[in-house]
């Protein structure tokens, strides 16, 4: 992981690249992605579980049942996400 000052660091470069631009940032880090990305995607399995504010994407079922509960391949969370898509 980042130290404080590493990951102020980046958040400082991605805010000035992003300047006009979509950048992709792949964390773990949801207070960090909270405050850095709008839109928020999150996938699992190569599939999109959840889009949109990190509270909404935080508070999604299918995001806590995938990173947080009995994991995908029990409820097959990524074939349905797939399905939607």
């Amino acid at each position: 992981g980042m130290s404080v000052s590493e990951r102020a660091q980046t958040a400082e470069l991605l805010k000035r690249i992003s300047q006009g631009r979509s950048v992709l940032v792949i964390e773990h880090d949801m207070e960090f992605i909270g405050r850095m990305c709008d839109p928020v995607i999150c996938m699992a399995e190569g599939a999109v579980l959840a889009e949109g504010s990190a509270e909404e994407v935080q508070n999604n079922e299918d995001v806590i049942e995938a990173y947080l509960g009995r994991g995908l391949k029990n409820k097959d969370l990524a074939a349905r996400a797939r399905e939607q898509a």
